[in-house]
């Protein structure tokens, strides 16, 4: 079973940056493409954005291209999301994964997120 523990998450005024880092443990973190989520107050979790196994290849939700960046270090076993320009509409609880997919309720196991609160 994989093990997901997110961080970097923080309190950050509009127009802010924030990197978050993800820590998997219990698989072969080398042959996993990842995935990012966020959770807003009320809302369903989304795939914001993915990385191919090797760093090659990414995907991004229309409304964080341009502003976030998805990254892993295969050394580490971490992957990271560099999150630049940040608005308001960004606060959510963000979650790591394993890559499976955009649909969240196919994902049998969660870390505990990390939160991110953008003031205006």
């Amino acid at each position: 079973q994989v093990h997901l523990v997110e961080s970097g998450g923080g309190l950050v005024q509009a127009g802010g940056s924030l990197r978050l880092s993800c820590v998997v443990s219990g698989g072969t973190f080398s042959r996993y493409s990842m995935a990012w989520f966020r959770q807003a107050p009320g809302k369903e979790r989304e795939y914001i954005a993915s990385v191919s196994w090797d760093g090659s290849s990414t995907y991004y939700l229309d409304s964080v291209k341009g502003r976030f960046a998805i990254s892993k270090d295969n050394a580490k076993n971490t992957v990271y999301l560099q999150m630049n320009q940040l608005k308001p509409e960004d606060t959510a609880v963000y979650y790591c994964n394993p890559n499976y997919g955009t649909a969240w309720d196919a994902y049998d196991s969660w870390g505990q997120g990390t939160q991110v609160t953008v003031s205006s």
